[in-house]
């Protein structure tokens, strides 16, 4: 993923202006459901299952679920989605479906922290369930490489500066593609979000709810556009968090998703200066982030100090990757400034790989989940990407110049679909739903993975969105510390009741 964890891990979008509503949004009655139209009688089968759940810990129930692995086949091969569940604390009226996003991420370690990441309001009368979708964790996973050839490609140099490190780069994203060809053929083509989203349904029906009631961030949100475009009358209520535009180009997409990692990195920046520990000699913003090139250069260079005895070279590609993994979230923001001090004052990269190795879901021993592999894979056949090197060449000396510090690892990031072995079937279009009830995109003012012109894109393109801003920082907003953010998704999933579109939620400390 070098930083294809950048291109692929955080999402896709583009840019366009939506105008608030001047009323609030109208609302359905806490107990109104969709009609719900019947599966066809070769699926019918998958919508009757009913699973054993068991127990798994701390409240747990888990089961596991089969689905066509091509729907265009049912009656044929099937796989298994892995799937978790906390039943609601108080009165049920239903199931929560939850996403963590990626895509890669595993919704049933997602769901493991449901107590957390959904309120005790929502949890009183929802059971929180987390599946993985397929090709991810323990739902039939895409497997590609060994934990060391994992090392190797994230840690490749994405912002080559000769001939020879495009060909070192154009040689690696090959052998990757081409490995998860040896090796996942069968399960490629069958990865996208079009088939998640028609599991998702299938699940809805397992769980005996006539309307879908979901939480999903990040790519998630993508997974939700897609499941109301395809069964609008099967929604009940879809908060997406995060927001993916579906609608921009692949490549595009890749620069403004850069764009917000500079735009987060400035506003670190800003707030760091003002604290006695900042690391940087500059006491300007511009001289900060001056200082914080020098440091790449000099990874690219000469590698950091690594303390952890694993062997790896903290490079450039992993000092990128460091830096971006607390950008994601306002919290980290100390740590961050303590890896960057002792990276640009001893030239010690340990604390920035170990921060690089969350976002890879690299563990302490070694080895990788399957992110990364059912990242690219997901990735790949959702949307249409350019084949020829020069593309990519050419967008990624754009992107530098627009995301200097971002630009060039997210867009390179994105060269193994160049060579995947499963063609895209996706298309980079607005998802509408028409017919679907109303829809809470929810986005974040200076949100580093999704930028708030991708909320703003997919809310003015769903025929029912309804916009709800947080003028914050960090990736996502519920459940991240604004009361005005969780009472409005709480609202609107309990009781059906949106927001005024357009509304923006204040800045908390």
């Amino acid at each position: 993923m070098a930083i294809a964890a950048l291109a692929a891990l955080l999402p896709f979008t583009a840019c366009s202006t939506h105008t608030p509503a001047t009323s609030e949004q109208p609302s359905m009655g806490a107990q109104a459901q969709p009609p719900v139209e019947a599966p066809t009688a070769e699926l019918r089968p998958f919508y009757a299952q009913r699973p054993a759940w068991r127990d798994c810990g701390d409240g747990f129930q888990c089961a596991k679920i089969q689905v066509p692995l091509d729907y265009e086949k049912p009656t044929g091969e099937r796989i298994d989605l892995s799937v978790i569940r906390l039943p609601a604390t108080g009165k049920r009226a239903g199931s929560l479906l939850i996403n963590p996003g990626g895509p890669g991420g595993s919704g049933i370690q997602y769901a493991r922290a449901a107590r957390s990441v959904v309120s005790d309001r929502v949890r009183a009368q929802y059971d929180v369930v987390g599946f993985d979708p397929r090709g991810v964790g323990e739902s039939t996973p895409v497997t590609c490489m060994t934990a060391s050839q994992l090392d190797a490609y994230v840690g490749m140099d994405s912002s080559p500066d000769t001939p020879a490190e495009v060909t070192a780069l154009d040689k690696a994203s090959k052998e990757f593609a081409d490995s998860c060809g040896a090796k996942a053929a069968r399960l490629l083509p069958h990865v996208g979000t079009a088939d998640a989203a028609r599991d998702m349904d299938v699940l809805r029906g397992v769980l005996g709810d006539p309307g879908l009631t979901y939480l999903g961030k990040s790519y998630g949100t993508f997974l939700g556009a897609m499941y109301a475009d395809l069964f609008p009358k099967r929604v009940r209520a879809l908060v997406l968090d995060g927001a993916v535009d579906p609608a921009v180009p692949s490549l595009k997409s890749n620069e403004v998703q850069a764009k917000g990692f500079e735009v987060a990195l400035r506003a670190f920046v800003d707030d760091c200066l003002l604290s006695r520990s900042c690391p940087f000699k500059s006491r300007t913003v511009d001289g900060a982030l001056q200082e914080i090139s020098d440091l790449l250069v000099k990874a690219d260079r000469q590698p950091l100090k690594n303390d952890l005895g694993d062997g790896r070279k903290v490079n450039e590609a992993w000092t990128v990757i460091g830096i971006a993994t607390p950008l994601y979230e306002r919290a980290a923001w100390p740590r961050l400034r303590e890896a960057l001090g002792k990276a640009i004052n001893e030239s010690d990269g340990t604390d920035l790989i170990q921060m690089a190795d969350l976002l890879v879901d690299r563990r302490p021993n070694g080895s990788y989940s399957n992110q990364t592999e059912a990242n690219m894979a997901v990735n790949c056949v959702d949307h249409p990407y350019p084949k020829a090197l020069d593309a990519y060449r050419r967008a990624a000396g754009e992107a530098a110049k627009a995301a200097p510090h971002f630009g060039q690892f997210v867009m390179w990031g994105s060269l193994p679909c160049a060579y995947w072995p499963a063609k895209s079937v996706g298309a980079d279009k607005p998802l509408k739903a028409e017919g679907a009830p109303p829809i809470l995109v929810v986005g974040t003012l200076r949100d580093p993975a999704t930028p708030y012109e991708w909320a703003q894109g997919l809310a003015k393109e769903l025929t029912s969105g309804v916009l709800l801003g947080y003028d914050g920082d960090g990736h996502t907003a519920y459940r991240s510390g604004s009361a005005c953010v969780d009472n409005a998704v709480d609202d609107y999933l309990l009781a059906l009741r949106s927001p005024k579109n357009g509304t923006v939620c204040p800045k908390t400390g």
